[in-house]
């Protein structure tokens, strides 16, 4: 291993600690807020450290270089504005799709995620949708017909190659089906493969610690913390900007590309 090889893995492994600590200090501000007092934080610690010593190794705990290949997806774009893996697809958001989503930005859910600052009415939601020059959204459809969520982007930047991702499954009755990790893969594909962008970045509330979790193993690192930054319900968040690179997408994704 070259000099400069053991530089880059020192670099990794230091993103990967400061990716630990900050879902570390999430948990432990969650445990506060719900009244946890010192003593019995003391006393997860030590469970977890039991669940540790006893019990196997959390299986897939890296990234999902297994789970997702570029090869499988059925890239329809050119012909049907459809990309699809599996179940899953996504296509253009329609103005048909706002008062389903309209309804689900009214779920307590929401309020951890960057979605609950989107518009509330009908009509400016419609605008910052699907009629905003620098944004672009897609549904989140499966097997074919339900529509389930959505998936896109703000702050579009041609020049630069860049765009901001923002997502969520709305339809309550299909969470915890993978069809949220799905529709990832699929957006960053249309954004790496069809748009030919370098960079995606996304926002996340410190508290949102399965979706800090799930797009690191999409090969997300962090990149800084806002700290302080927004106020929810007169509690102070910081917010972790984390952001994928289209060579890291190609080396853990694109078998072609890569071999």
């Amino acid at each position: 291993m070259t000099d400069n090889q053991k530089e880059l893995q020192k670099i990794e492994k230091e993103k990967h600690r400061q990716i630990v600590k900050l879902v570390t200090h999430s948990f432990y501000k969650e445990l506060v807020n719900y009244g946890v007092d010192q003593s019995d934080i003391i006393n997860v610690s030590t469970q977890l450290l039991d669940h540790v010593l006893q019990k196997k190794p959390i299986e897939n705990n890296g990234a999902y270089r297994d789970d997702f290949d570029v090869s499988r997806i059925d890239d329809r774009w050119q012909i049907e504005k459809k990309i699809i893996l599996g179940d899953v697809h996504i296509e253009p958001l329609k103005a048909d799709h706002i008062a389903v989503v309209c309804e689900w930005l009214k779920q307590r859910e929401i309020s951890q995620t960057f979605i609950r600052f989107l518009p509330q009415k009908k009509e400016k939601l419609e605008q910052y949708l699907i009629h905003t020059s620098d944004h672009q959204f897609f549904a989140v459809k499966y097997l074919q017909d339900h529509f389930v969520g959505i998936i896109g982007a703000e702050n579009i930047d041609p020049m630069n190659k860049k765009l901001e991702m923002k997502k969520f499954i709305g339809a309550s009755e299909f969470r915890n089906r993978g069809i949220g990790k799905l529709s990832t893969f699929l957006f960053l594909y249309y954004v790496f493969e069809i748009l030919q962008f370098q960079k995606i970045y996304i926002h996340s509330l410190d508290t949102n610690i399965k979706n800090i979790n799930i797009n690191s193993k999409f090969g997300f690192e962090l990149e800084g913390i806002l700290y302080s930054e927004v106020l929810i319900d007169g509690k102070a968040h910081d917010v972790l900007r984390m952001s994928l690179l289209r060579n890291k997408w190609t080396s853990l994704f694109d078998n072609n590309a890569a071999s």
